[in-house]
């Protein structure tokens, strides 16, 4: 039987070569619609750190779930700001 740390290096180290190997792939024209899912996902890490950070547990979970809060949130609002400026490239110059 394989150690769960070396089976969760090797999930992770598959997750970084597949997700370098799509992003390399993905054509100009679709990068803002993925930063909107981005944008979603990022919201849910958003929703579960705040979660974990009002739960009183121990003092480094509490310092960790503050961490993703801050980090999570700095995600989100710059992906929104990255993708309201992507999507203004694309308006006509009158509107």
């Amino acid at each position: 039987m394989v150690p769960a740390e070396v089976f969760l290096t090797f999930i992770l180290m598959l997750s970084i070569f597949l997700g370098l190997e799509l992003i390399h792939k993905v054509p100009a024209t679709l990068h803002t619609p993925l930063m909107s899912g981005s944008n979603a996902i990022s919201g849910i890490t958003l929703a579960g750190a705040v979660g974990l950070a009002g739960t009183g547990q121990q003092d480094l979970a509490n310092w960790l779930a503050a961490g993703a809060v801050a980090l999570a949130s700095i995600n989100v609002v710059g992906g929104y700001l990255v993708t309201d400026r992507m999507l203004a490239m694309f308006r006509k110059k009158g509107d």
